[in-house]
């Protein structure tokens, strides 16, 4: 990791912490998830630079090292595309990749629909083709209880969350989400209580990584976590018809949970996701969860390197 780069750069009014790579000119520039940070790419991002790539990964504003917007309540996804694009013009970058894990992936699309020539691929995990709004997400289709429900209630997760210190929550997360079925909480539970305290953390992930990873939420907290994605998921975006024409790869691990979410599979495996985008290119990782870039980095990073090759 001593190759790696932090600064913080000012990007519409707001210090985002920025991590760079690699002087190729080529840029792959990496949107995280939740609960995620600039960190979950750490493997790909040495790849890249290796590769002959200029790697770039950033904290979304009120995440990590990053300023909190003036008013979280009211961040929304837009306000993460208009980032992007404004940490390109800083960054002095013209076109980039971009790839986009979980909730990550909303901006990317934003980005290729609304800015196409900033854009010279997409590769999204996790998520296939959606755009921010009601019917994007639809909450009337997923079980009360699941978590994203769940979250999405004002004051909901703060309570459940401040039960444990940030790193149980964090750890508590990864071990959910690292499961192939949906997250549901009964009537009389939370989401934490899902989690059994004696469940170990996957193989793949280290008590330092952990370490990582709550360090940096310690300092952000959850307040505009929350916020985007799950409080502003809702909201329409305002895109109508959109459509990706970059090249485009969907990486989807069979045993990712997002797999049993209403509708996705169909929508996945017989190709309507490529109404949306025509140039996509979807692979299946047998053994795949909801983190294969951290799961199987070796995998994901080739994968990824063959896109960019061909692009």
């Amino acid at each position: 990791m001593e190759k790696i780069q932090h600064s913080h750069v000012q990007v519409r009014g707001l210090k985002l912490h920025v991590v760079q790579t690699g002087t190729g000119p080529k840029v792959v520039l990496f949107l995280h998830g939740f609960p995620e940070i600039w960190y979950s790419w750490r493997h790909q991002m040495i790849a890249m630079a290796n590769a002959g790539y200029r790697a770039v990964a950033f904290d979304f504003r009120g995440y990590g090292l990053s300023d909190h917007p003036p008013e979280p309540e009211r961040a929304n996804f837009n306000d993460l595309a208009d980032d992007i694009v404004a940490l390109l013009d800083s960054l002095a970058i013209d076109k980039a990749f971009l790839v986009g894990k979980d909730f990550g992936a909303f901006p990317a699309f934003t980005v290729a629909v609304t800015h196409p020539e900033r854009v010279l691929g997409v590769i999204t995990l996790g998520v296939p083709f959606l755009i921010p709004g009601p019917l994007g997400v639809q909450f009337d289709l997923l079980p009360k209880g699941y978590y994203v429900i769940r979250w999405a209630e004002p004051g909901r997760a703060e309570a459940d969350f401040g039960r444990f210190d940030v790193k149980t929550v964090v750890r508590n997360i990864y071990i959910l989400f690292c499961r192939s079925d949906l997250q549901v909480a009964g009537d009389n539970e939370e989401i934490m209580d899902l989690v059994d305290p004696s469940t170990p953390l996957p193989p793949w992930f280290t008590e330092e990584d952990l370490d990582v990873y709550a360090t940096l939420y310690q300092n952000s907290g959850f307040r505009t976590a929350l916020q985007v994605p799950y409080r502003c998921m809702q909201l329409d975006c305002g895109i109508n018809n959109p459509k990706v024409i970059a090249p485009s790869l969907l990486i989807m691990g069979e045993k990712d949970y997002v797999m049993k979410s209403p509708g996705m599979e169909d929508y996945i495996r017989k190709g309507i996701v490529k109404q949306f985008m025509p140039n996509l290119d979807i692979i299946f990782m047998s053994e795949g969860n909801h983190f294969v870039q951290e799961q199987l980095p070796e995998q994901v990073n080739e994968l990824i390197l063959s896109f960019l090759t061909k692009n």
